[in-house]
């Protein structure tokens, strides 16, 4: 009897349990060095950014859909909004002599990642196209508009109040908190309530369990299936808006591979690839399962290509057990 509520307890809580003995086993490795106050406000900082475009994916998941044009159109948000944010004085700057208001690179970024989220929405449902397809279409396309538009030169110079909207703490010293995490922590509670307080979140998990039911009842399968690319893609917006205020620039190699990180950590978090199951704290716990196996590697000095192994591992194993428990279910 113990063992079979043992059993169950880990298969509900797998994603905590997992994050739970890795902290432990960093913390042994350690002997506590990596998990210092300073240590957990870099690993904040280096994935707030993952986690506003990992709400994203996870959402279209849920969905039964994936996105494979999240790295480039991040490329592609974070060039636009740093555009709008470059010193007037420099020569090189896209719009040189040019003042905008703070708000413009914010609102123009948004647009970008909300006019990919819409197409990507359009051509998976209205279009009939697999999301594997249509959105490694769209991938291509973000990748030549970023080209076209920066002419593959770097994106620098930016203003100091563009600059301060992801590089500021608060807090007194010894213990200040980046701005970059509280922003995780609102978006993370809007899509939360998205979820799991509105009607329009019910038929995320209904389409993803069964689309063709979810149709027989009533849901509008393709206005929700539009409506949640473009969500994500609003959340892609805002990630690139928060990279370019954070590492001051922005190039074409901005956010590479984004869109691995992304999927791994919604899998690993609990979001099926079946569709019809996930949640929000899955997903944060995901993106803080993925930042510590790359930050416990990096502190113990592993050489950084072997992450790549890692998580091509994890995301394997991760879906094999995922699919592998709802098998059983059904």
């Amino acid at each position: 009897m113990n063992k079979m509520k043992t059993r169950e307890f880990l298969s509900k809580y797998t994603t905590f349990v997992t994050f739970v003995v890795l902290v432990f086993v960093l913390t042994l490795l350690t002997r506590g060095r990596a998990l210092t106050w300073d240590s957990i406000r870099t690993l904040i900082i280096a994935e707030a950014v993952r986690a506003f475009v990992s709400l994203g994916v996870g959402m279209i998941i849920i969905t039964r859909g994936i996105d494979l044009s999240i790295g480039y159109v991040v490329c592609l948000t974070a060039s636009v909004a740093a555009s709008f944010a470059q010193e007037p004085t420099l020569a090189t700057a896209i719009y040189p002599g040019r003042v905008f208001p703070l708000i413009v690179p914010i609102v123009m970024a948004l647009f970008a990642g909300g006019l990919f989220g819409l197409l990507n929405g359009v051509l998976v449902a209205y279009g009939k196209l697999p999301p594997f397809i249509a959105t490694l279409g769209t991938m291509v396309i973000a990748r030549g508009i970023q080209l076209i538009y920066t002419k593959a030169a770097i994106v620098s110079s930016l203003t100091a109040p563009f600059k301060a909207i992801a590089q500021t703490s608060i807090g007194p010293a010894g213990f200040q908190i980046p701005l970059l995490g509280i922003y995780v922590v609102v978006i993370a509670f809007f899509v939360w309530v998205l979820l799991k307080h509105t009607r329009q979140g019910t038929n995320f998990y209904a389409i993803g369990g069964n689309a063709q039911a979810a149709r027989v009842s009533g849901i509008n399968v393709e206005k929700e299936l539009v409506c949640v690319y473009l969500y994500a893609g609003l959340l892609y917006g805002c990630a690139g808006v928060l990279l370019s205020s954070r590492l001051a620039l922005a190039n074409a190699l901005t956010a590479n591979g984004m869109e691995l990180d992304a999927i791994a950590a919604v899998t690993v978090g609990g979001v099926s690839q079946t569709g019809g199951v996930g949640t929000v704290s899955g997903m944060i716990i995901g993106i803080f399962t993925m930042g510590l196996i790359n930050y416990g590697m990096s502190f113990m000095a592993i050489d950084s290509y072997y992450q790549y192994l890692v998580k091509g591992a994890i995301i394997i194993v991760a879906v094999f057990f995922d699919m592998k428990k709802y098998a059983k279910r059904a």
